[in-house]
């Protein structure tokens, strides 16, 4: 049986094959295509069918993993997005949680939101800490914003309401309505993103999910499509940020769980080679052509954290970021790579 890895990057997009029963590896690399990134991995592995002829039929696991979804905030390349909120609590992104970036710094403010205020719309409904549901959806006024969502082109919709870890229900059927009125419309709900407490965490988790899931969505059942019409029959699986795998479905649905795709898997491979050479501690250095990531691994165990943020404003610096609370692992990532041309400074610093 061959195995297939890809993994599309900033710069280039990488592919190896393996040959479970030799173990012989072979690798090819070509441009990463921007407007399509599905071209530059049809190239590639059409570049490794010369090499091995009829590899797709053969092939019976197919891995992809990507920086496309981090990039897509990072460079706020998303869809066009909406915020349904729990009357009252309209400006929570914006609130956060009060946290200064740093002390003493008056103008070190975190990123814009990625929903602006006039999209960020109040429905009247209220659920307790207890999940009893105090105000249930009126569908009249879910019909109301759903022609507003119209009006303003809204290609993506996050619901979030207060208290809905504990009880979905008005989430949910919010969901429902807006699934029959606006069908064309990409809708994430905060329940199923991140089911806990922390109302701007859980908010900030849906908020980012919704914005990259239409673009996430289109370009990854396209790859799917066009991978099968090469003759592949192994379904592909996408890397996941804390290192594991998921079907494309999975990954359409939850976009927020890729942020991490690329760079956990130089990560992996770090880790199995600590585990070859018997080496319980080790720092791992990831160079791709757009970025620089680290991870520090040890007992021979990669670390994982719920404390992952996106799309700093900040560099290294906590709260400066929008939090994503799901599980990845903790890397160190700059925006410095290969490719990256360096300048000085007035002041004569790189």
């Amino acid at each position: 049986m061959l195995r297939v890895g890809c993994d599309v990057g900033g710069t280039f997009t990488d592919f190896v094959l393996l040959d479970e029963a030799s173990g012989e590896i072979q690798v090819e690399k070509g441009l990463t295509t921007p407007a399509d990134p599905s071209i530059g991995i049809l190239d590639g592995l059409g570049a490794l069918d010369r090499a091995s002829p009829g590899h797709a039929a053969r092939t019976g696991r197919f891995a992809h993993a990507t920086t496309l979804i981090a990039n897509a905030v990072i460079e706020r390349k998303g869809a066009r997005t909406a915020l349904l909120c729990t009357r009252g609590f309209r400006d929570v992104l914006e609130l956060r949680r009060h946290v200064r970036v740093t002390t003493y710094e008056l103008w070190a403010d975190p990123p814009e939101p990625l929903v602006p205020r006039f999209l960020r719309v109040p429905v009247t409904e209220r659920t307790w800490s207890d999940s009893r549901i105090l105000t249930p959806i009126n569908p009249a006024e879910i019909e109301e914003i759903a022609r507003y969502l119209r009006r303003e082109a809204v290609e993506s919709v996050a619901i979030a309401f207060l208290h809905a870890y504990v009880n979905p229900h008005n989430e949910q059927e919010v969901a429902r309505l807006l699934g029959e009125l606006l069908p064309e419309i990409a809708v994430t709900t905060s329940s199923s993103v991140l089911p806990q407490i922390k109302e701007f965490e859980r908010t900030s988790a849906c908020v980012v999910n919704a914005y990259v899931k239409p673009r996430a969505r289109a370009y990854l059942r396209r790859l799917d499509d066009r991978i099968r019409g090469l003759g592949f029959t192994a379904p592909m699986r996408i890397m996941l940020s804390t290192g594991g795998v998921a079907s494309t479905e999975t990954a359409s649905e939850f976009p927020v769980r890729l942020i991490e795709s690329g760079p956990v898997a130089g990560a992996i491979v770090a880790r199995q080679y600590a585990e070859l050479l018997g080496v319980a501690e080790l720092l791992s250095l990831d160079m791709g052509g757009t970025t620089a990531k680290s991870c520090l691994i040890r007992d021979a165990i990669l670390p994982v954290t719920d404390e992952l943020e996106v799309a700093r404003s900040r560099r290294f610096t906590k709260s400066s970021g929008f939090p994503l609370a799901v599980p990845a692992v903790n890397l160190l990532e700059i925006g410095a790579g290969g490719g990256s041309i360096g300048t000085v400074s007035a002041l004569g610093l790189v």
